[in-house]
């Protein structure tokens, strides 16, 4: 088993849009393996490879006792909207009322290149939003507006060491 380190906010890896997986390999099922580990830690639900230092399109999640993985996701399907208190494990400490879709739809490939389909209602929903996110090299925090989103950065500003 092994657990990753998180890499924080700051890093230039969470910012940079993850690198589509082209080889279903051994190597790709380490990383699988390392992100179900990582997810399987108390009080989280997901973690994007960029997350662990690997700029590939990947993500694990950890919803209701289920976890899973994802590689090359693509989300469609967007319906309604639902906002909650989302945080996130590269900005450990701060989370902010941020909207996302309700229900989604992520195609792409499990880790030995079988088509995969999750259709996410609710917290999956997010999960899935907000993993996608990472493999873009966004953060939940882009998605923030006004005061809640002035409130954030000033927030950051404050807890980010420089």
């Amino acid at each position: 088993m092994t657990v990753r380190p998180i890499r924080l906010f700051g890093d230039p890896v969470l910012r940079t849009p993850a690198d589509p997986v082209t080889d279903f390999n051994a190597q790709l099922r380490d990383i699988v393996r390392d992100l179900e580990d990582t997810v399987r830690e108390p009080g989280r639900a997901g973690v994007a490879g960029p997350q662990i230092g690997v700029s590939l399109r990947v993500f694990s999640y950890n919803v209701a006792g289920q976890v899973g993985h994802m590689v090359n996701p693509v989300l469609s399907g967007f319906e309604g909207e639902e906002t909650d208190e989302e945080g996130c494990l590269s900005l450990p400490g701060l989370g902010y009322s941020t909207t996302r879709a309700a229900k989604v739809t992520a195609t792409g490939f499990d880790q030995h290149g079988e088509p995969l389909v999750i259709h996410g209602t609710g917290f999956l929903a997010r999960a899935l939003q907000h993993e996608t996110d990472h493999l873009d090299g966004r953060l939940y925090i882009d998605t923030l507006t006004g005061d809640v989103r002035r409130q954030a950065l000033r927030e950051l500003r404050r807890v980010v060491p420089r």
